[in-house]
């Protein structure tokens, strides 16, 4: 059986919450889960017993960042007091089509990427990075491949996905929409079995989706994210090198060709 690789688009962007997600000083990819007025409080989110609202505070003294939609839920230790908490994976209506159509199953792998940037702590708090001419990867805005999951289970009964009562996915508002699923990992990773089934990383270079002088979407060219190995006929709209996905999506389905899983070994180890 080929295993499809799912690279998934989640945390802050451009129109949901505004800025990057922070690259901690230790290397720590944070990412920081879109807003929702239904979801929980940045308040009850920490890292190393710092709240994230305490965070968003420090990078963006300006912004409004009150509740939000915790998914992929799959850093441990970062909410407050979750009795029974598992990682889970929600997705519904269109993109939950999109995964449905082109056959995601057991044994695919989510790869969650999103928009970084390297912070340092001040005297003031913690800030962005400068933009560094001579190191393109310290102040520049990056996307990174932040965390993943090896399906175990799809579940797809709203009841049973109710149980799940910490998942925003598990809400009345997500089990009442079309495609409402909920995706649960492997207990170790098929590719790597000293890894568990699901995780978050830290920052490595060869993590880094954007191609180096570029914007952040512009990503490096490898052959086996072409259009060619994606579902649903996505064209490269790169204009002077790199491969450039353009619009609005979610999820980018990947075949398994020649180079994927190596590339995802190695970057997951």
């Amino acid at each position: 059986m080929h295993t499809k690789v799912i690279l998934s688009r989640k945390g802050f962007d451009s129109s949901n919450g505004g800025i990057p997600s922070p690259i901690m000083p230790d290397g720590t990819l944070l990412s920081m889960p879109i807003l929702d007025t239904s979801g929980i409080s940045f308040s009850d989110i920490a890292w190393n017993g710092i709240s994230y609202a305490d965070i968003l505070k420090q990078l963006n003294p300006d912004g409004l960042y009150v509740n939000c939609h915790v998914d992929p839920d799959i850093r441990e230790n970062r909410v407050k007091s979750v009795k029974g908490w598992k990682p889970a994976f929600g997705q519904c209506q269109a993109a939950e089509g999109q995964l449905r159509n082109a056959g995601v199953e057991p044994g695919d792998i989510f790869l969650f990427f999103g928009w970084f940037r390297r912070v340092e702590k001040t005297a003031e708090g913690y800030k962005y990075v400068k933009r560094n001419g001579d190191d393109f990867y310290s102040g520049n805005d990056l996307q990174v491949i932040y965390g993943y999951m090896q399906v175990g289970e799809k579940i797809t009964d709203q009841e049973q996905i109710r149980k799940y009562y910490w998942h925003p996915h598990s809400s009345e508002i997500h089990t009442d929409l079309k495609n409402n699923v909920l995706y649960l990992p492997t207990d170790r990773l098929s590719i790597a079995p000293n890894l568990k089934g699901y995780g978050t990383l830290d920052y490595r270079q060869d993590r880094v989706l954007t191609m180096k002088g570029k914007g952040r979407a512009t990503w490096n060219k490898y052959s086996f994210l072409g259009p060619e190995h994606v579902y649903g006929h996505k064209k490269n709209s790169a204009k002077d090198g790199g491969l450039y996905y353009a619009g609005q999506w979610q999820e980018l389905i990947v075949y398994e060709s020649e180079g994927l899983m190596e590339w995802v070994k190695k970057a997951l180890s």
